[in-house]
């Protein structure tokens, strides 16, 4: 029986010591409330740190007893892998990074290695547990190298993997000196989730400039699969903070509160102390308000909830302290004997105490600098009843995403979220009440247990679809066939390929030039006589002529525009023109002038816009930009556009490698045939063999109409040495 399992850094339950015994506690997170209905089912576990340092055997045991009855598995840390994998790169490389503050990131060598230590070590836990049919679901920024470590040692594993922070752009994540491990690590998974689609953007970004692999459609061709990259808001558990909000301790709670301010009216900030949250402007922006409007000094209070947070950490300790300044400094100037401006708590609350202050405000500020999702803002929208209240919040929180019916503001312009406040303040009742109304519609439906069946079913899509386009690796057993019948038979052909699978791309195709073992390679399987090799490539008849026309083998040029075989000379498949080339050169040219590093190669009968040398983003929104350009243009003519590997080529419709490769096939009747290829381009000579003919596809790309695939051209040519 298949079953999941779920990895995350911490597992829900928090393992505490008292001067008795170890103690058992519940994690109130929403992460544990979504995943609850998951690794709660029978079969299912959790596996993660318990969030305590265990140094006794008998303690270990005792943990590890304990949790299996709740379905959970703990991975114990020590403490020097605590400080320096989380404490120090978990939460001083990767948490500032992500968050966009890199003046605050260490790069420590000692703190990278006890990360891949302890991913590795979470590995090893998650292989102990997982059987072929299990999924594995990852989770977070502790977690990113995992992913390929489970996939190096379960090739076929089922894996997701969602990242609950902001992924950044470009631009910061190249400042990591292990950039390219990370993004590596994370595609090990089959689907990789964010909460927006933002987020998706940079990563997708971040995978294109550093490790060179394109996406379409948020499908990533690593070369050994497709990974699939989503975004999936995370929600709440909608109903759990309705009847919260509705119980008996919370309405009694928010009576004692309103007692103690009378007719004030109530503002309220929750939060982690975190540099990210934005707490000092969200202070600053209220001082203002009431510096701008002091019509509202003494009429409405700041609710400051500050959950502690790693404040031994210099920069939470130095933030603790600016905020405790600027409260203090803003009440002892502004209050009266009868009113308190800021009433400042910092410590956490039970779920119903502070769902009574959800109850009690009539504006919650949810304004952190930069945000994965931010939860606060979905928990204040379901708590309140009687649809009255105002969400002010960050543009830069993942949630703004969604709850566009919020006042969103930018959470470094103090002027403005003083403004937002006011505007809160004064706003109609029917107007707040028509937004909250939509946002809760939204947040409802919306909710945390919607978010881990929609990833699941995602997951499990993504996996179909990979073995229903899966190529078969050229594994020994059919190798040994290949090799059988190819012995057996009297007459061969050989349709290879010649950029990207007999020789590696160079981003000068000039370059390109065949090495010495490939000539003698080629000599030799050309001089057997059963054997008929073709070179079948989009290059140039000049280019092939000049490079390989001392060897007795047979051409297909230009896709199929020119034939020669061995000893013969060139012709063309059919009567061409090239006149149409005069309009279609201006346009190649104005994208050569908009992408530095492009070229046009100009052929006979066909021209080709390569980017192979651009920048990877610009490049790929050119090519789309002249695919759609060329498309339209070629639309009522006998034109074809073919999108190869980092080149667009025009050429005369209904003429390709297929076509060209049928006519041989027509020509010689080979018992045995084998199609070698690495691009779309070459999909056409798949099309066009017998079903019985061997067509290999390099590169491992499952998309493709080749029944095998080999990773790379050493594995072509070691293919090909084999047949000697």
């Amino acid at each position: 029986m298949s079953r999941t399992i779920i990895v995350s850094n911490r597992l829900p339950t928090k393992v505490l010591r008292t001067e008795e015994s170890l103690t058992f506690q519940a994690s109130e997170g929403g992460l544990a409330t979504g995943l609850g209905s998951i690794y709660r089912q029978e079969g299912n576990v959790w596996v993660g740190w318990p969030g305590l340092f265990v140094e006794d055997a008998n303690e270990e045991a005792y943990v590890r007893e304990q949790l299996r009855d709740d379905s959970m598995v703990p991975v114990f840390l020590t403490e020097p892998e605590i400080r320096d994998f989380y404490e120090g790169f978990s939460n001083s490389t990767l948490w500032p990074t992500f968050h966009y503050f890199s003046q605050y990131a260490t790069y420590e060598q000692s703190h990278w290695e006890a990360y891949v230590a302890v991913n590795e070590k979470f590995c090893q836990a998650v292989l102990a547990l997982a059987g072929l049919e299990d999924t594995i679901w990852v989770h977070d920024y502790q977690l990113l190298l995992l992913p390929a470590m489970l996939r190096q040692a379960r090739p076929e594993a089922t894996i997701g993997f969602f990242l609950h922070i902001p992924f950044p752009s470009y631009e910061l994540i190249r400042v990591l000196p292990w950039r390219k491990e990370l993004l590596e690590g994370m595609l090990g998974a089959d689907l990789l989730g964010f909460h927006t689609f933002g987020y998706m953007r940079h990563f997708l970004s971040a995978v294109s400039q550093l490790l060179g692999f394109s996406s379409q459609n948020g499908q990533i061709e690593t070369g050994a699969r497709t990974v699939l990259v989503d975004a999936f808001p995370m929600g709440i558990d909608y109903e759990r903070y309705v009847q919260a909000a509705a119980s008996e301790a919370a309405v009694q709670h928010e009576a004692v509160y309103r007692e103690a301010l009378r007719e004030v009216r109530v503002i309220l900030s929750i939060d982690r102390l975190d540099y990210s949250k934005g707490i000092a402007q969200r202070l600053r922006a209220f001082e203002l308000l009431i510096q701008r409007y002091p019509e509202w000094r003494e009429q409405v209070s700041l609710i400051m909830v500050v959950v502690p947070s790693r404040d031994q950490v210099a920069q939470y300790a130095a933030l603790k302290e600016e905020i405790d300044e600027l409260v203090g400094r803003i009440n002892a100037q502004y209050r009266t004997i009868t009113w308190t401006p800021i009433h400042y708590f910092y410590r956490s609350f039970p779920l119903e105490e502070l769902a009574s202050l959800y109850r009690l405000a009539e504006v919650a500020l949810v304004t952190p600098m930069r945000d994965g999702m931010n939860l606060v803002a979905k928990e204040f929208v379901a708590s309140k009843a009687d649809g009255r209240g105002v969400l002010i919040l960050s543009e830069r929180a993942g949630a703004a995403r969604e709850l566009s019916d919020a006042l969103i503001i930018n959470p470094t312009d103090t002027g403005q979220l003083a403004e937002a406040m006011h505007d809160a303040l004064v706003m109609p009742e029917d107007e707040q009440q028509l937004r909250m109304g939509a946002m809760q519609a939204l947040v409802r439906q919306y909710n945390v247990f919607a978010w881990a069946k929609l990833f699941m079913a995602r997951l499990a899509y993504s996996k179909m679809k990979q073995h229903t386009l899966a190529t078969e690796t050229l594994s020994p057993p059919v190798l040994e066939q290949l090799r059988e019948q190819y012995q057996g038979a009297g007459q061969r052909l050989l349709l290879l390929d010649y950029d990207g699978t007999l020789a590696p791309f160079n981003a000068n195709p000039q370059r390109a030039k065949p090495d010495q073992e490939l000539l003698l390679l080629l000599r030799a399987l050309a001089e057997m006589p059963q054997n008929r090799v073709v070179i079948i490539s989009g290059r140039d008849r000049q280019t092939l002529e000049a490079w390989l026309g001392h060897l007795p083998i047979d051409f297909i040029a230009e896709h199929g525009v020119w034939l020669r075989p061995a000893g013969e000379e060139w012709q063309l498949f059919q009567t061409l023109n090239n006149e149409w080339m005069r309009d279609i050169r201006p346009i190649l040219e104005l994208y050569v002038a908009r992408t530095a590093g492009s070229f046009i190669e100009d052929k006979e009968y066909s021209l080709v816009w390569h980017y192979r040398r651009a920048d990877a983003d610009l490049g790929a929104v050119r090519a789309r930009d002249l695919l759609n350009h060329l498309t339209f243009m070629t639309s009522n003519s006998d034109l074809q556009v073919m999108e190869g590997n980092k080149v667009i080529e025009i050429k005369t419709a209904g003429i390709n490698k297929g076509t060209a490769a049928a006519r041989w096939l027509a020509t010689y009747h080979p018992d045995f045939t084998l199609a070698i290829g690495d691009d779309r381009t070459d999909e056409d000579t798949f099309r066009a063999m017998p079903p019985e003919a061997y067509t290999v596809k390099v590169g491992s790309t499952p998309r493709s109409l080749a029944r095998f695939s080999v990773a790379s051209t050493t594995d072509v040519r070691r293919l090909l040495r084999s047949l000697l």
